[in-house]
């Protein structure tokens, strides 16, 4: 079965079609004999002149197409901000999915690029239900002003934002998700001045980016950690044009391509008649543009803010600028929230292991009755699961364990009782430990499951805690898990794993069962909770067990797993989020500087 059409677009005006030629006469030198590929160029008004030259570049595996998307454009012309050195012509990738319906998937790449790599490898790259393939900004990466301004007013971790200038677009995806659509909104809504239609598709696909290899998309900004020759697309970016500058980085490798076109002669000529003038304004436009991230880092009406002020629950508001300054200050084992008020667990309050008629009734009326609410909230779509990932390492456990999670919302705990049940370890019971206060001061429903949900309440009372200590060793020898969060504190929504305790490990090397370590990453749905804030798509990925070297001393054992546990996790976070785990705090700041 032949494999299908490679389509890729370009867009572009009049005056950048010559350059876009350069990027098609590489992109032509690279192609596969043995598979087909469309070049359509969207544009607003390209003479019949430059059409004929474009066209004239097609090949027997290569045909080119002009589609004027003027009427698409027309409603929201007046809405596209431009500024310096773009063009209206920037946003015409919004459309390509709606203007092609029967694309399941297409390339989108800019004209200021040179490939040295088969765009069909791109094309085949399966990136699931992701909105597109892209590669990491390096402007927002390397640049602190500009990586400031992704977060605090694009929304968009430094890490986690996009250069536009090549996609592969889940076509299909975007027309379910109604991005065009949403894209309208958002104009109507607010300028993004700085990278401009990049800062929408940013904001629109959060979350939803498959993250291509860089080497496809090689920005001539900062440093490159890997030789030119490797690079698939070269991306000039900004103002580094090849046909402006004689010592631009990387150009001799551009005007071997452009010798290339028909055009040559005029492409050269533009070097020849740019003046130092026009130089210093891009010299100048560059300066402009660092300014202006400022400035919109510093408005108290950006886009962030204006969510804050207007949108989102104040309180969630403050629990998250209480996180950030907690993390600035190394505060990682506080809670953020309150505790409700609490009162001492006395010994003769608690029945640990559920023994007792009584205590078995109890807690089969109240996991019938969580059973029902889990599902409420799955139905409402106010808990996600997404994915279980490594369940087998929970169903191939043939001991208790001590289930380790990071902490960050009240109803994770549920999560993980879900991928207990998908294990399908029947004859061990799935526990958990719990704050006092959550067990002694908690009122009505709430209260009762936290009370009867096979719950392990700690204890400031000394002979409490003994009678928890004694039913966590019983329950775990019987073969049980027991879930402990090693961070000791829960923060609302907080993605990074925070340094561990030791509780958990030592539970594991005095029962010498495994500790089995769960991370949950999360991404935002397109469901807007009741505080105004995205409603989180969970990932449960579980980790192998991690046993207790039992020839080690006590305590370097329990160092040795809790390390254990924190690298998967780090090694998590880090492939999932594809972004390095930097705590802001100040002493590391005190270091940078």
């Amino acid at each position: 079965m032949p494999k299908s059409i490679v389509p890729i677009f370009y867009a572009c005006d009049e005056h950048f079609i010559k350059f876009t030629m350069v990027s098609m006469r590489s992109l032509i030198d690279h192609t596969s004999p043995d598979r087909r590929y469309t070049i359509y160029i969207l544009h607003a008004g390209v003479s019949e002149t430059m059409k004929h030259h474009a066209l004239d570049m097609a090949t027997k595996n290569v045909n080119v197409v002009f589609v004027d998307v003027s009427e698409n454009i027309y409603s929201l012309a007046d809405k596209m901000p431009v500024r310096d050195y773009y063009s209206k012509s920037t946003y015409y990738r919004m459309y390509i999915a709606d203007m092609f319906p029967d694309f399941d998937k297409a390339i989108y790449i800019d004209g200021d690029t040179i490939v040295q790599g088969d765009l069909a490898e791109l094309f085949d790259t399966d990136i699931g239900d992701k909105l597109l393939g892209a590669c990491h900004e390096q402007a927002m990466v390397q640049t602190d002003n500009y990586g400031e301004y992704a977060e605090q007013v694009v929304g968009v971790s430094r890490y986690n934002f996009f250069n536009a200038g090549l996609l592969l677009l889940n076509c299909k995806m975007a027309r379910e998700k109604n991005i065009l659509t949403k894209f309208g909104e958002c104009l109507q809504d607010y300028d993004f001045v700085v990278t401009q239609d990049e800062d929408y598709l940013n904001l629109l696909c959060k979350d939803r980016v498959y993250w291509l290899d860089q080497r496809w998309n090689t920005e001539v900004y900062g440093e490159i950690p890997y030789p030119i020759e490797e690079a698939k697309v070269i991306h000039y970016i900004m103002v580094n044009k090849p046909w402006h500058y004689r010592d631009c980085k990387f150009g001799d490798i551009f005007w071997k391509y452009a010798e290339k076109t028909s055009l040559y002669e005029e492409i050269l000529a533009v070097l020849e008649d740019y003046t130092d003038d026009q130089r210093r304004r891009d010299e100048q436009a560059m300066d402009n543009l660092m300014a202006l991230a400022q400035t919109e880092k510093e408005r108290d009406d950006n886009f962030q803010k204006r969510l804050n002020n207007t949108v989102r629950a104040k309180d969630r508001v403050e629990i998250l600028e209480k996180i950030a300054r907690y993390e600035r200050e190394g505060r990682f084992t506080e809670d953020v929230e309150d505790d409700p008020p609490s009162r001492t667990l006395m010994p003769d309050e608690i029945n640990y292991t559920g023994r007792g008629i009584s205590k078995r009734v109890k807690t089969k009326l109240a996991f019938t009755v969580a059973r029902r609410f889990v599902n409420s909230l799955i139905e409402d779509k106010k808990l996600i699961i997404k994915e279980i990932r490594g369940i087998e390492n929970f169903k191939n456990l043939q001991s208790g364990a001590v289930v380790t999670c990071n902490h960050f919302n009240a109803f994770d705990s549920f999560a993980i009782q879900m991928a207990y049940e998908k294990a399908e370890q029947p004859k061990r019971r799935f526990y958990r430990v719990i704050r006092e206060g959550n067990y002694t001061s908690f009122p009505g429903f709430y209260g009762f499951l936290m009370r009867n949900c096979n719950t392990l309440p700690l204890s400031s009372n000394i002979i409490t805690m003994k009678k928890f200590m004694l039913a966590v060793d019983e329950l775990l020898k019987e073969g049980h898990f027991v879930l402990v969060y090693p961070e000791q504190s829960m923060w609302w929504n907080y993605r990074k794993p925070k340094p561990l305790q030791t509780g958990a490990y030592i539970f594991a090397y005095r029962n010498t069962v495994p500790v089995l370590p769960c991370f949950i990453t999360m991404q935002d749905s397109d469901v807007i909770g009741d505080d105004g804030f995205p409603v989180q798509e969970y990932t449960i990925h579980v980790g192998e067990p991690i046993w207790p070297d039992r020839s080690k001393p006590y305590r370097a054992c329990v160092r040795d797993m809790m390390d254990r546990n924190f690298a998967l996790w780090k090694e998590i976070y880090e492939r999932e989020y594809q972004m390095p785990l930097v705590y802001d705090t100040e002493e590391t700041e005190n270091q940078e500087s």
